[in-house]
């Protein structure tokens, strides 16, 4: 099942004289994974490279920043994608030692600067929700209530007009069983709402 980050975390490599800063943290699109990147880049003026991926839907993103092709964007990515993570936004600053890594020496660097990080993320599970409407006489509105919390459900807007319109969501998962409830409950008198 996907997860994201619930707050960014921090690494620190020393590998052959260079140092890789990495940071994975939660981040919803591109253009905010690149204000962060360009603020990385105002803050580590002496570093060689700030190279990132972003694992955000179809927003995602690999960039070397410089590095040889394929050696730091891609792997990082790889890293994310591995482990299951959506909506993540992964940086490694690297400030240049003088002595070179090789190809393989810098992809071992990117991934490990992320993998670091990763490990001490906090984690947590991404839950497709479902969104729902229906509309009810208002004798139910009270019973639709209690079995929308009961279920956990989220209330959303509700409109009071001839009758009571609830718009919820809830958990994919969820949404089936809870269906099924409020029909039961509503004996015929329950309208579901399509967009």
């Amino acid at each position: 099942m996907p997860q994201t980050l619930s707050a960014p975390a921090h690494s620190e490599l020393l590998i052959k004289k260079s140092r890789f800063i990495g940071c994975v943290q939660p981040m919803s699109d591109r253009a905010a994974a690149q204000a962060v990147v360009q603020q990385l880049r105002q803050q580590h003026p002496g570093a060689a490279h700030v190279c990132w991926a972003l694992l955000a839907g179809g927003q995602s993103a690999a960039v070397d920043d410089g590095e040889p092709g394929g050696t730091a964007g891609r792997p990082m990515l790889d890293v994310l994608r591995h482990q299951d993570l959506e909506g993540v936004l992964a940086t490694v600053v690297r400030y240049y030692g003088g002595v070179k890594l090789g190809a393989g020496g810098l992809v071992r660097a990117y991934t490990d600067a992320v993998a670091q990080a990763l490990l001490q993320a906090p984690k947590v599970t991404l839950q497709k929700m479902r969104a729902l409407a229906c509309s009810v006489p208002y004798a139910l509105e009270g019973s639709v209530r209690r079995e929308l919390e009961q279920h956990q459900a989220q209330l959303g807007e509700v409109q009071h007009g001839s009758v009571v319109t609830l718009h919820f969501s809830l958990p994919e998962p969820a949404s089936a069983a809870l269906v099924a409830r409020l029909n039961e409950l509503g004996q015929g008198r329950l309208a579901w709402l399509t967009d």
